[in-house]
């Protein structure tokens, strides 16, 4: 037995084949963990093939809150045979590995530094439930009893998630209490629990909820007053759409009437969706579409005519790996040069960072209005380890008291009372112009033209005329400098300094806590939006160097540094970490130490 000793501080990762129901076993483990009032976090690696291809499930038990990959495994439940090899090789020297021991392992499951627990789970489902597939799925709840056993998790609190979730079908809560308890009692038997390893009760995670980005932001888009949805399935953005669907069949149904105060269209293609939102926007609603990196290549023309003409419209970019189809189920950050630059042309667009779910929800709704105050298209640049995991958050909040920023929208009553209307006319010198919705007031009427057009609306191919409109867009970035979320800065008097946007923040505070550990003291910044409000510029200038933490290859992040702001590029030290798995501080650690040590060779 291993000497290792640790509570509330260690990796369970849960080998599986896609397909086999395993999800609602791996849920129901870090449910269990999250009631006891542990802080917990979960990872889901599974194949973009729908076949039964190898998927693993990381459940990181962490007193500390921290929300990032931890980068071990200390327990792995090897459930597939197919990676007996990998999944063994993974686990951190001390540590466990739990496997079905119905058929003997013993050749391919052999270290001397890694303790092996055999459960026989298949034996047992199989001589107690009847049915192909429910001995299938029992199976999988048979190894939550063994860990139960072995972690010392509350089987009460098992129970209650039981008959929470089978609360419709009672007759499926006996059956799976049976799975547990197969599993708790062979654990109980036949080893010393529990293990060192082990889970104990706190009051961590009171005013909490487990949440993935996708059901957060839909819930924001719904918050916020969208009523317009449009878009083409792609991984990982589906859910965000397929949440904001069942959001609305529940909140925007007249109970009376039974009248529907929403419209949500699949379209056949991106191309098709995006059109639609720019249309619903320009008419006055409040419409999105989310979508992935191959579909902002194909909205890129559209993108562009909604710069150009000064339409709003909220894009959600889950982003995932690339280039082309690259691995539709992993996470990146390698789309933000596509976004910020997307189309032919001289245009920048805002784009949002949220950092975790509860961000995701506030986002959307900052999206919205930054969109219609600015009356251009505002991107939200999530990925697939936001996007589609499970994270442990505060309490969503909500002031009653918000009401819709639209920005400068003329009625009735204000065009009544103009002389004339001109669509392209800057009257209050922040580059951002009036606009008026269709059957507002004749006198409101306009030409919307993605071709040349002055600032009465008209076509032109002056040349004056024309860089008139294009100045005037460059200039109405920098209003949007004053009006996008601030960045989260601290400074504690350190000469370095670690840069960070989305999903990067949790690893990268935690690596730097890490690093403090070791006597090294660094300052931290957030971007939460581009343009780069005035923060960045000064910070980066206080600070002799800045490791710029980002999820690429090309330091996308680091480029748009340079390219918008007047900053020396040699203070900016690129951490580059693009594998398609959810970032860990330990990699953060190791880019910066090597740096720093090559640096004191030099």
């Amino acid at each position: 037995m291993s000497e290792l000793v640790r509570v509330n501080d260690f990796v369970i990762k849960l080998a599986n084949v896609n397909g086999t129901g395993s999800a609602s076993a791996n849920s129901l483990l870090m449910k269990a963990i999250f009631r006891m009032g542990v802080p917990v976090v979960g990872k889901n690696y599974f194949p973009s093939n729908i076949q039964g291809l190898p998927t693993w499930y990381e459940v990181r038990v962490t007193h500390e809150g921290y929300m990032a990959r931890a980068g071990q495994v200390d327990v792995m439940v090897a459930m597939n045979a197919q990676t007996y090899a990998q999944d063994l090789a993974e686990v951190a020297s001390g540590g466990y590995l739990v496997y079905d021991s119905t058929w003997p392992r013993t050749e391919q499951l052999q270290r001397d530094d890694v303790t092996i627990l055999g459960v026989p789970l298949a034996r047992m489902a199989n001589e107690n439930f009847e049915g192909a597939r429910a001995r299938i799925l029992m199976k999988n709840v048979c190894y939550v009893g063994a860990l139960a056993a072995l972690l010392d998790l509350d089987l009460d609190i098992i129970r209650e998630l039981l008959e929470q979730t089978f609360a419709s079908k009672p007759q499926l809560v006996g059956a799976n209490l049976k799975a547990i308890r197969l599993g708790y009692d062979y654990a109980c038997e036949h080893f010393d629990c529990p293990l060192p390893l082990r889970v104990a009760a706190l009051d961590a995670t009171a005013g909490h909820i487990m949440i993935d980005g996708n059901t957060a932001a839909a819930l924001g888009c719904l918050y916020a007053g969208a009523t317009v949805g449009a878009w083409y399935p792609i991984t990982p953005s589906t859910s965000l759409m397929d949440a904001f669907s069942v959001f609305c069949h529940r909140y925007r149904i007249d109970e009376q009437s039974g009248e529907k105060n929403f419209c949500i269209v699949q379209a056949e293609d991106e191309l098709a969706a995006i059109g639609m939102v720019l249309g619903a926007n320009w008419a006055g609603a409040r419409a999105f579409t989310p979508t992935s990196g191959p579909g902002i290549s194909l909205m890129s023309e559209f993108i562009g005519f909604a710069y150009f003409t000064e339409i709003p419209a909220v894009l959600f970019n889950v982003q995932r790996v690339g280039p082309s189809t690259g691995m539709p189920t992993r996470t990146q950050q390698g789309d933000l040069l596509s976004c910020a630059y997307a189309s032919h042309g001289d245009t920048r667009h805002v784009l949002l960072f949220p950092a975790n779910p509860q961000e995701c929800f506030s986002t959307a709704v900052e999206a919205f209005d930054l969109a219609e105050r600015l009356q251009t298209p505002v991107m939200v640049l999530s990925d697939l380890d936001i996007g589609m995991n499970d994270w442990m958050v505060p309490e969503l909040q909500w002031d009653e008291s918000y009401r819709p920023d639209r920005g400068k929208v003329l009625d009735a009553a204000e065009l009544e009372q103009m002389e004339e209307f001109y669509r392209y006319v800057d009257r209050d010198g922040d580059a951002i112009c009036a606009r008026t919705l269709p059957g507002t007031h004749p006198r409101g009427a306009f030409f919307t033209r993605g071709s040349g057009h002055n600032e009465k609306g008209g076509y032109t191919e002056d040349a004056a005329e024309y860089q008139a409109i294009v100045d005037r867009l460059a200039r109405k970035w920098e209003t949007a400098r004053t009006l996008v979320p601030p960045s989260i800065v601290e400074e504690q008097g350190s000469d370095i300094a670690i840069l960070t946007i989305g999903s990067g923040d949790g690893a990268a505070r935690e690596a730097r806590a890490m690093l403090a550990a070791r006597g090294l003291g660094f300052d931290y910044l957030r971007v939460r939006a581009f343009p780069f409000d005035a923060a960045v510029a000064g910070f980066i200038e206080r600070h002799q160097r800045v490791y710029v933490v980002e999820q690429n290859r090309d330091a996308q992040l680091r480029t748009m540094l340079i390219n918008d702001l007047a900053v020396d590029p040699e203070k900016l030290h690129p951490v580059l970490l693009y594998d398609g798995l959810p970032i860990s501080a330990g990699s953060i650690v190791a880019t910066i130490e090597n740096d720093l040590a090559r640096g004191a060779a030099a």
